[in-house]
């Protein structure tokens, strides 16, 4: 398995020092390289999905894809984008948040991992955490039960820092 640039945390997008364009930049980057690795076609129309789920730290949906799709004129259609979503997927270069029927870019492109996220309800991020502990005591909590997790995603819904009254 290709294995990404070790994890670097992005500053939280409240930071006034934050500028998204470079998360993006920081992700095609790591995403190219990966498919490069794993000898796979990053295809203009995956790259453009790619993309637009890492137009911000809000999960985007599959829908609200298509039309920015639709509107720059790529028509394209449902199964089209689903097709590239399930091959980012994949490929661990985004991930699905199951709550909200959404997909956000991942911190850790290309590498297994768990998938760990801190939503907002109120300005809908959603941040990825890279969590050791938090593996580890999921992962004892399945084994005393007998149970071989296969793969782990974690949601927990609140109010982030930045929409938190001080």
């Amino acid at each position: 398995m290709a294995t990404a640039r070790p994890h670097r945390s992005h500053p939280a997008p409240a930071d006034p020092a934050h500028d998204h364009r470079l998360c993006v930049a920081d992700a095609l980057t790591v995403a190219d390289r990966v498919c490069g690795e794993r000898g796979i076609r990053f295809t203009d129309l995956r790259r453009r999905v790619f993309e637009l789920v890492w137009a911000s730290h809000k999960p985007v949906g599959a829908y609200a894809i298509l039309e920015t799709l639709r509107t720059e004129g790529l028509g394209s259609a449902p199964p089209t984008v689903y097709r590239a979503l399930d091959f980012l997927l994949e490929h661990e270069l985004v991930h699905r948040i199951e709550s909200l029927n959404a997909f956000v870019g991942c911190a850790h492109p290309g590498e297994h991992h768990r998938g760990f996220f801190l939503i907002c309800t109120q300005c809908g991020n959603a941040e990825e955490l890279d969590d050791e502990r938090l593996n580890t005591a999921i992962a004892k909590a399945a084994d005393a039960h007998g149970f071989a997790a296969r793969h782990t995603t974690l949601e927990v819904a609140g109010t982030c820092a930045s929409c938190r009254p001080s």
